[in-house]
This record gives structure tokens, sequence and C-alpha cells, in this order.
């Protein structure tokens, strides 16, 4: 085998080798069809981005042993608490698969887009009574308003 070919296998074994290192530090957040609409990458401040790349939000750990969800304007727009993405009216919006009973295949996702500045943030609402029913926000758009 010569040096080049040696070469070229090396750099795809290691290629292949770290591209499920790279899925295990996202987690994806499903609609409550199933259907994946956004990801948390967890070694990206928990940044929340739509399947587009676009960043829209982050989690911020509160108090109370969750996480607040918040846009990159500044808006409160819910919590993560469990596995799901709850709104302001106490239902779900996106939940990771392990809380659904069925999820869609994951497509491949869109590069990240250049993360904004964070705006100074809303204070977060008491929490509702959560609700066992996903909500009529869809999960992208709950999401989606909270990008600048």
């Amino acid at each position: 085998m010569s040096a080049m070919a040696r070469g070229v296998f090396t750099a795809l074994f290691l290629l292949i080798a770290a591209f499920p290192a790279l899925a295990q530090d996202e987690v994806t957040l499903f609609n409550g069809a199933g259907k994946p609409e956004a990801y948390i990458a967890v070694d990206d401040e928990l940044t929340i981005y739509l399947w587009s790349g676009k960043p829209v939000a982050y989690l911020k750990e509160d108090s109370a042993g969750g996480y607040d969800v918040y846009g990159f304007n500044g808006q409160h727009l819910g919590w993560f608490l469990k596995g799901i993405v709850w709104s302001h009216d106490g239902t779900a919006s996106c939940a990771v698969k392990e809380v659904l009973q069925s999820t869609e295949y994951e497509p491949y996702k869109a590069y990240k887009q250049y993360k904004p500045y964070k705006a100074y943030t809303q204070y977060a609402p008491y929490r509702p009574y959560f609700s066992n029913s996903f909500g009529d926000t869809p999960c992208r758009f709950l999401l989606g308003s909270g990008a600048q």
C-alpha cells in the first residue's frame, strides 16, 4: 500500500471514528408527532439549534433542578425538565426520543450558523402545572421565537 493510500485510509478512519462522538454531544428534540425539529448542542453551552442550523435559544440551569429556556433575544421561552420543553401554558412543545413512543428518522442536520450574543434575559415566570399532552405551539415556533 502506498504512503498516499495509507494516509487517505487513516484520514477516513479517523473521520468515521470521530463521527459518533460528535453525534453524542447533541440531543435531538422532536415535536409531538415524532419529527426532529431542533437539537441541543451539549458541548456548545447548551445551545438549541433548529434543524436548519440556526441558533435560537439556550438552556440555563435554574434553582429548582431544571433548566430555563431562553431565546438569544432575551425572552424566556419555557422550561426543559425530564426531557421535555414546556411552554408557558404548561403544555409540551418538544421532547427527547426517550420520552416519546416513536420518532421519525433523523435526517442530516445543516451546518451550525454563528451564534448571536445573548441579550439581557427576562425573569422566568412561575412554573405552571404541566399537562400530560403536547400543546398547539409547534416546537420550531416556540424555539424560533427566541431568535434575534
